[in-house]
This record gives C-alpha cells, sequence and structure tokens, in this order.
C-alpha cells in the first residue's frame, strides 16, 4: 500500500509497532473462528442437555394440562408465571451463558486478553458521512461481503442435500408415532448441524490465516518510518554523536587541567606520555591523572614543559604504562621499580623533597 509520500511499506513491523498497535486494540482476530467455536461448543453441550430439556418441557406441559383440567382458573394463581420462568432460565441460561464464556475465550486466545480502553474514546471522526462512504466500498467490506455470500451458499447446498436424502424419510413422518417422528428430526437436525460447522470450520481457517496476513500487511513500516521510530527511541545518531563528542572534549580539558599538578610526565618521545602524581600523605601508589598518545601526548608534554613538570624519556615503560593504568587510577605493583627509581631522582635533585618524609 502507498503512503502519501510515495514510499511503500515494506519493512516489517517492529516491537515498537507491535506494541503501540496492542496499546490502540489493533489485534487481529477472525469473528468466524470465534462463531465455530461457539457453535462446536453449544452444540455439543446441547446434545448432552437436550434429556434435561425435554425433561423440563415435558413436566410443564403436564403441569399445565393439570391445571387446566382443574377447577381452579390458570390465571388465578401466581406460582404459574414463576414456574414458567424456572423452566426458561434453566433451560436456555446455561447455553447463553457458554456461549458468552467460548466467546470470550475464543477471542481472548486469539487476542492475548488484550483490555484496551483506547478505542473506547469518542471519536468524532467516526461520525463523518463520507468516512461511513468510504467504509462501505472498502475492500474489506466487499471481501466480507463475498464470505458472508460464501457461507450461505454452503449452508443453502448442505441443507438441499440434507432434504433431498432425507426426503423419503420426510414422507414417512405422517404416518410414525410422535416420539418416533421427532427422533428422526432431531437426527437430521443433528446431521445438518455437524456438517455446518465442519463446513465453516474451513472457512474460519481460511479466514484467520487472512486476517494474519493483512494484519501484518497494515502494520508494515516504510523506510522512513523506522527511521523516525529509530530516532525517538534511540535517539537521532547525529545528535548522540554530538553528545559523545562534547563529552569527550570536557573530559580531555578536565585531563589536561590536571597536568601540571604532576610530579613527573613519563614520554615515548613523541608516540606516547603518562602524567603520574604522587602524595605520601594521601596514596599509596603513584596515580595517573593524564595519558594520551600521538597529538595527545605532545600536548600533555607541552603543558607539562610549560608549568616545569619533570619529563622523562622511556620508551617501554611509558608504552607499558599507557596500556596498563587508567585515568585516576593507581599504577599496577609491577611498575613500583621503575617509577620508585624515577621518584628518588626526584627527591635527590631537590625537586620534590617531601616525598620520603
Amino acid at each position: 500500500m502507498a503512503e502519501s509520500n510515495g514510499q511503500e511499506k515494506t519493512e516489517k513491523p517492529t516491537g515498537k509497532r507491535r506494541r503501540d498497535a496492542r496499546h490502540k486494540g489493533n489485534v487481529f482476530q477472525s469473528q468466524d473462528v470465534t462463531t465455530v467455536v461457539m457453535l462446536f461448543g453449544t452444540f455439543w453441550v446441547m446434545r448432552k442437555f437436550l434429556p434435561y430439556i425435554y425433561t423440563q418441557l415435558r413436566n410443564f406441559m403436564i403441569h399445565i394440562l393439570e391445571r387446566v383440567a382443574s377447577p381452579e382458573p390458570l390465571g388465578a394463581s401466581p406460582q404459574l408465571g414463576v414456574y414458567a420462568a424456572e423452566i426458561l432460565l434453566t433451560c436456555s441460561l446455561p447455553l447463553l451463558l457458554l456461549s458468552i464464556f467460548l466467546a470470550v475465550i475464543a477471542s481472548g486466545v486469539q487476542t492475548r486478553f488484550i483490555m484496551a480502553f483506547h478505542s473506547l474514546r469518542p471519536d468524532l471522526g467516526k461520525l463523518n458521512p463520507l468516512n461511513g462512504l468510504r467504509k462501505m466500498f472498502a475492500l474489506r467490506n466487499l471481501l466480507e461481503l463475498v464470505k458472508n455470500l460464501f457461507k450461505i451458499a454452503i449452508l443453502l447446498a448442505l441443507l438441499w442435500q440434507i432434504l433431498r436424502g432425507d426426503l423419503l424419510n420426510m414422507s414417512r413422518m405422517i404416518s410414525m408415532q410422535p416420539a418416533s417422528s421427532a427422533a428422526l428430526m432431531l437426527s437430521m437436525i443433528y446431521d445438518l448441524v455437524e456438517k455446518v460447522c465442519l463446513a465453516f470450520a474451513v472457512v474460519a481457517f481460511f479466514d484467520f490465516l487472512y486476517q494474519r496476513w493483512e494484519y501484518e500487511k497494515n502494520l508494515k513500516m516504510t523506510k522512513e518510518e523506522v527511521k523516525e521510530e529509530f530516532k525517538q527511541t534511540e535517539g537521532n545518531p547525529q545528535i548522540k554523536g554530538r553528545i559523545r563528542s562534547v563529552q569527550k572534549q570536557m573530559a580531555m580539558s578536565r585531563m589536561m587541567q590536571k597536568v601540571p599538578q604532576a610530579d613527573v610526565i613519563i614520554r615515548n618521545p613523541t608516540h606516547f606520555a603518562v602524567a603520574l602524581r604522587y602524595d605520601p600523605k594521601k596514596d599509596g601508589a603513584p596515580s595517573v591523572i593524564a595519558k594520551g598518545q600521538d597529538e595527545v601526548a605532545l600536548r600533555i608534554v607541552r603543558i607539562g614543559e610549560e608549568n616545569g613538570v619533570f619529563i622523562v624519556e622511556d620508551k617501554p615503560l611509558a608504552r607499558a604504562l599507557y596500556a596498563a593504568c587508567e585515568l585516576d587510577q593507581e599504577i599496577p605493583g609491577e611498575f613500583y621499580g621503575a617509577v620508585a627509581e624515577i621518584l628518588v631522582y626526584l627527591y635527590k635533585t631537590g625537586r620534590r623533597p617531601d616525598l620520603f618524609q
């Protein structure tokens, strides 16, 4: 389906797209599946429940005939109406509740029992007659019309098949006992309903596949929609890159501000530079307050020279410290000896007379 900007929905729906659709109550389900489940369940229970219904109706008819034979008028006692309501409820209410239960289960299994109140909000657009006309001639409604006509044709064909096959038996019902004719009629009805259920189950299966296909097709996204959603959920990549760049510059600036506080800078001579600081009263070992490679290393050395920081050229040590140490952390134990020699030199030259006090 083409979009207004000319793009086509070719991308699979994302997880967010599916969640938003479910939140709005946009889920796929086949009403035919729900109808078939109700039809199967209600018909099966009715067959099991029919002897009870027959017994209740027979008792009610006997009661009516007894009341007719009695001298008391039928309308003189309100108990007759109560009894009739009781029979009606006990015979019909279980089937009604079962139908509702099966409808809820069949619909809930398909929609995963979603409770979406978004669709209950008033929408003035639904009152627009032009929208109603568009929906009337929409492809979906035309397909529903064809499907319903097909189901009616199936029902009529099954009915004609049964009537034609049982036409002789139906003619014999005239001479049968009422119980026998009723049993034959029920058998014909059972046969019809069973065939209708099976035929509608096939229709419901294909309708389920079609509804799922149409739902997935409508959920598809254009490439632009995928990009916009990514920007909303993950953030604009350009903005995130700019933020990371600013954060890196700020961290670099803070690190360079600490370079004048260093006791020594160990360099290699242009590729690596590590600035160390050691306070015997606070630190257990020298710590790295700045380090860098290439241009950053040269900048560290330049700032150190401008502030009179002692600079030592030791290629292996500079490279090893750069690789093994993190900023604002003490150096590992394997570097104590090499760094201690440099600090002893600073002490002897009088640059740090407080180192070993």
